[in-house]
């Protein structure tokens, strides 16, 4: 985790997970659901249900970090132990991303990918537990539609060599999902006119995210992603 890029490629990597077509557009609806008001009543300017906003959005996204940090550690865990087939491994990640990236440009639909789960019947009420529970639920999910950009950051917390930089990598994957949705709980009328904006660019945005996965996919298979990695070392030192 010495090099700058891998942390700055987690936190977008949470920030494009944000603005997949299977999130975004009920960022809403979540702070709706955590918080007991309606979108209208969200946008009246009330420091009473703002506060009990902003109390239940930390709540919410303490229980998806939870989710998506174990998952770190637990891959850095595995690839600890299958270190001695780090060669063959990493050639097969990168065929796995290049799937996930040929998804996300349409070029081939993987239908699991598109599977709904994300756990309606949960009940959490309008209390910081209740959206902590609703967040740790709705992690499980949002993973299935996440998953070709999570698939990628697991992966490279799978190549730490300690369990604590896997819990730090997702940790800032977390925080690229948190910062987004509790800007969108600080103004939801604002939200709403960023996404009336948005919305035409998210095919786009997933046809580059889902481009930049196969590029990254190629390296793994033909073993040349040190390139990449010794690349942005070197700038990142001579910009610092």
């Amino acid at each position: 985790m010495s090099n700058l890029p891998l942390p700055i490629a987690a936190f977008l990597a949470g920030l494009i997970s944000f603005l997949s077509p299977c999130v975004l557009p009920l960022v809403p609806g979540y702070v709706s659901l955590i918080s007991g008001a309606g979108v209208e009543e969200l946008k009246a300017e009330d420091g009473r249900l703002f506060r009990k906003v902003m109390l239940n959005s930390i709540g919410f996204i303490l229980g998806f970090s939870i989710v998506f940090i174990s998952l770190g550690a637990l891959s850095t865990e595995f690839g600890q132990l299958l270190a001695r087939y780090k060669s063959i491994l990493a050639r097969v990640a990168g065929v796995i991303i290049i799937l996930f990236g040929l998804h996300l440009t349409g070029i081939l639909r993987i239908k699991a990918l598109y599977a709904d789960k994300r756990l309606h019947s949960v009940k959490g009420g309008s209390t910081p537990w209740g959206a902590f529970v609703i967040g740790f639920a709705f992690a499980f999910g949002w993973t299935p539609c996440v998953g070709p950009i999570l698939g990628v950051i697991l992966g490279f917390a799978a190549a730490q060599d300690s369990v604590m930089k896997g819990i730090i990598l997702l940790s800032i994957y977390s925080l690229g999902l948190a910062v987004p949705f509790l800007l969108t709980a600080l103004g939801i009328e604002r939200f709403l006119k960023f996404y009336s904006r948005f919305r035409a660019h998210m095919h786009a945005v997933e046809v580059a995210s889902g481009g930049l996965l196969i590029a990254l996919g190629i390296l793994l298979v033909m073993g040349k992603f040190t390139l990449l990695a010794n690349y942005f070392s070197g700038l990142s030192r001579f910009v610092l």
